[in-house]
């Protein structure tokens, strides 16, 4: 009986320090998974959210769309975005209109938006008329980057500005009087409707009205719609009808070419100044000739690639457009989202005889 007796309390002994030992290694194994399993967890959403703000995702499709195809300004500018968009492991396609007409890119935006990409970059040729087809993509999920030329600020998420607008039409100014000194000026414009040039011509208005700019006289604003044939005649238009003209001012790459390519072959060669915004590669033979004394722009490439490193941001979900993100844009390093979900690229380069040799784009 002892015995009998002495071997139960040893099973019972034996089961108690099991069952301890089992709940001791069930414990162990519980704290494990909670200090990588809980730890686990929340190291995972650590790391996701660092790929968040670190890492773009692969493969993503953008569609590029230019104001016009065939605009050498607009050529250089979507080859940037390609190039950013390329950089950072996905394709893009340039898909534009042929002529510079809003209603161009309302038809190619509809058919676009059905295809669904990760993100659509464009430069707008009317910031309210294709509004609705934008805001139509954004539901569907597609990110929407505009650059160069901004549509509404409610059909976008990110808008990549070259230069202040502030800026650009204080410098068309400048421009404008050391081209000049006094006397009647003209400007020579892309379409009636382009944000970008009207903002730009307003400032320069304004400004002209400062008392360090007395003596200018602002006589006409003409449009070339983007049109190389159509520039060049109304630049022969504005010296026609205004025959004491001093300076055409273009603020866009086809009119300040179309207008210096007809002052160069024509007798008011060397008494009308052209100046306004252009490539140095584009006008670089008439800064030579004596065409032109002066014009600025910024690097068209670098707007493009700063919009497509935005767009990809924007579709791997880095940033969302809000003020104070930050993200990094490739060779441009990191930069920050402004007010309005506006990203400034820098101020305008001014080019002349002395330094255009140096600038290849």
């Amino acid at each position: 009986m002892r015995d009998s007796r002495f071997m139960r309390m040893l099973g019972l002994l034996f089961a108690v320090v099991l069952g301890a030992a089992l709940i001791t290694g069930c414990g162990s194994t519980k704290d494990d998974s909670d200090s990588s399993g809980g730890g686990g967890s929340a190291a995972s959403a650590d790391a996701g959210k660092a790929d968040t703000s670190a890492a773009i995702k692969k493969g993503l499709k953008v569609v590029v769309m230019p104001k016009q195809l065939g605009n050498p300004y607009e050529e250089l500018e979507d080859k940037g975005t390609v190039a950013a968009i390329e950089e950072t492991g996905g394709s893009a396609k340039i898909q534009g209109p042929t002529d510079a007409g809003a209603s161009s890119q309302v038809s190619l935006l509809r058919s676009i938006t059905q295809q669904k990409p990760d993100a659509i970059v464009l430069a707008a040729n009317d910031p309210n008329a294709i509004a609705p087809v934008l805001k139509q993509a954004m539901q569907r999920g597609v990110k929407v980057v505009t650059q160069d030329s901004d549509a509404a600020k409610d059909a976008r998420q990110i808008f990549i500005n070259q230069a202040t607008t502030q800026s650009i039409g204080v410098q068309l100014a400048k421009q404008a009087k050391s081209t000049a000194g006094t006397g009647e000026i003209a400007v020579l414009s892309a379409t009636a409707n382009a944000p970008n040039q009207n903002a730009w011509i307003k400032i320069m208005k304004a400004e002209l009205q400062k008392p360090e700019y007395q003596g200018l006289k602002l006589v006409k604003v003409a449009y070339g719609d983007d049109d190389d044939q159509k520039s060049f005649q109304q630049a022969q238009g504005l010296l026609s009808a205004y025959p004491n003209l001093k300076s055409i001012i273009s603020p866009t790459t086809v009119g300040i070419a179309a207008a210096a390519r007809y002052v160069s072959g024509s007798k008011y060669k060397g008494k009308v100044a052209i100046t306004g915004l252009g490539t140095p590669n584009q006008m670089r033979k008439f800064v030579k000739d004596g065409t032109v004394s002066e014009f600025a722009l910024w690097n068209p490439e670098d707007v493009g690639y700063l919009g497509g490193y935005a767009a990809a941001a924007l579709a791997s979900g880095q940033i969302s457009g809000k003020q104070g993100e930050s993200f990094k844009a490739g060779k441009l390093g990191t930069k920050t989202i402004g007010a309005d979900g506006e990203i400034v690229l820098g101020p305008p380069t001014t080019f002349t005889k002395d330094n255009i040799d140096k600038f290849d784009f």
